[in-house]
């Protein structure tokens, strides 16, 4: 089983309709995150020109990973700067703390 971690960096205000999509594909998990950055969109405002995202990360299997971006991507859009980037990368290997184990098919 060929794994894929695929990391998105969205608006905040995106969040909620992004997650309510996942969830209706039956992706089985996600973590989310806040974080503070800046890129193409920088607030200039700021002492820092740091702008709150949110960062979701999900593991899949390698089949699933383009269908979860192009969704996110759908969901997330609107077309200015500051949207949002993100990342699909292959994953060696996945473990379960709990068990020990491999991750399997069936846990994904």
């Amino acid at each position: 089983m060929e794994l894929r971690k695929v990391t998105a960096v969205i608006r905040s205000s995106s969040l909620q309709q992004v997650e309510e999509r996942l969830q209706a594909m039956n992706v089985k998990g996600m973590s989310v995150s806040n974080v503070k950055g800046y890129g193409e969109y920088a607030n200039f405002f700021t002492h820092d020109w740091q702008v709150t995202h949110s960062r979701i990360e999900i593991f899949t299997e390698k089949t699933n990973a383009e269908g979860i971006a192009r969704a996110i991507m759908e969901t997330a859009h609107t077309g200015m700067s500051g949207d949002g980037f993100i990342a699909v990368l292959p994953v060696e290997k996945l473990f379960r703390i709990r068990t020990g184990a491999e991750a399997v098919r069936d846990d994904l």
